[in-house]
């Protein structure tokens, strides 16, 4: 059905380009948020996902998807966009409810001046992703349970994973990052990444070829020095001169060993025992190779 380049689209689709590589584009995201979707179980057929849009690439990219596979009858679920405006100075407030309704997609817009305390709570030089994020993440979980969802569906990309992890191993001292779906402290709502499979790169060409009225993040982005930041420099350079490097790292996320780690909370490492004499099997004197990887 995604190859009949005659069939109906989403409003969302109108006017793309017309060439090869945009098709090409498109096909590769649609196959990879479909493989993310299907991969973690995330379709419970019937419910309704709040799909949360921030005006930038990504979530303009997710919101486009989403509504395509569900044109398609390939997505039954029921998808309501919602923009929480955090009260920054300056934001455009009128483009995105001009940009859905245009669209004729179904959505919430939801003012909350979250901005005010996290420039009271943190100190001057301090980042302000921590405390924004859980006020923004609590805010939506509130409009989930108002509006009747299962799931809160984020925009986070392949790229936003990985740097998640090298975060959490290079200052958090342990091996986690944002998996593709999660349940909440709460246990009543689910936390979607559809585009898990999905390249920044692959975003940033989708949305800027279909001109969508992209909303810079002046909060965060403004600030220098960022860890994040940092560590997507050392991405970028490792990309540079091994093309290919993020995906192999994105795989080995998805080919954890617990017995090639060192957390005993998660393998017995104590209880592990060895053969007694005469029970080696055939394939005694056969290396094992996994002990190499």
């Amino acid at each position: 059905m995604l190859d009949d380049e005659d069939s109906p689209i989403h409003p969302l689709f109108a006017g793309a380009p017309s060439t090869t590589e945009f098709k090409k584009l498109r096909k590769r995201i649609v196959r990879e948020t479909r493989e993310a979707i299907e991969k973690y179980g995330m379709i419970e057929r019937g419910q309704r996902w709040l799909v949360c849009l921030s005006g930038g690439k990504d979530s303009y990219t997710l919101l486009a998807v989403l509504h395509d596979l569900q044109w398609r009858g390939l997505l039954p679920v029921e998808l309501l966009a919602c923009n929480l405006d955090q009260g920054q100075p300056g934001f455009p407030a009128t483009v995105l409810p001009e940009f859905l309704e245009k669209m004729g997609v179904p959505h919430r817009i939801e003012y909350q001046d979250t901005y005010s305390i996290v420039m009271d709570k943190v100190p001057q030089g301090r980042t302000y992703c921590a405390l924004c994020s859980r006020l923004r993440r609590g805010n939506l979980y509130r409009i989930a349970r108002e509006e009747g969802c299962s799931a809160v569906v984020l925009g986070h990309h392949r790229d936003d994973i990985l740097e998640t992890f090298f975060m959490n191993l290079f200052h958090g001292s342990r091996l986690a990052t944002m998996p593709p779906k999660l349940l909440n402290e709460e246990g009543d709502l689910f936390v979607y990444r559809p585009l898990a499979f999905v390249s920044e790169a692959d975003c940033e060409k989708f949305a800027r070829a279909m001109d969508y009225p992209i909303i810079p993040c002046d909060l965060c982005g403004s600030q220098d020095g960022l860890q994040r930041q940092q560590v997507k420099m050392m991405l970028d350079g490792w990309e540079k001169n091994a093309p290919g490097r993020r995906n192999k790292m994105f795989k080995a996320l998805m080919n954890a060993r617990p017995s090639h780690l060192c957390d005993p909370s998660i393998f017995d490492f104590a209880g592990l025992e060895r053969r007694a004499e005469g029970e080696a099997d055939f394939n005694e004197n056969v290396p094992d190779l996994r002990e190499r990887d």
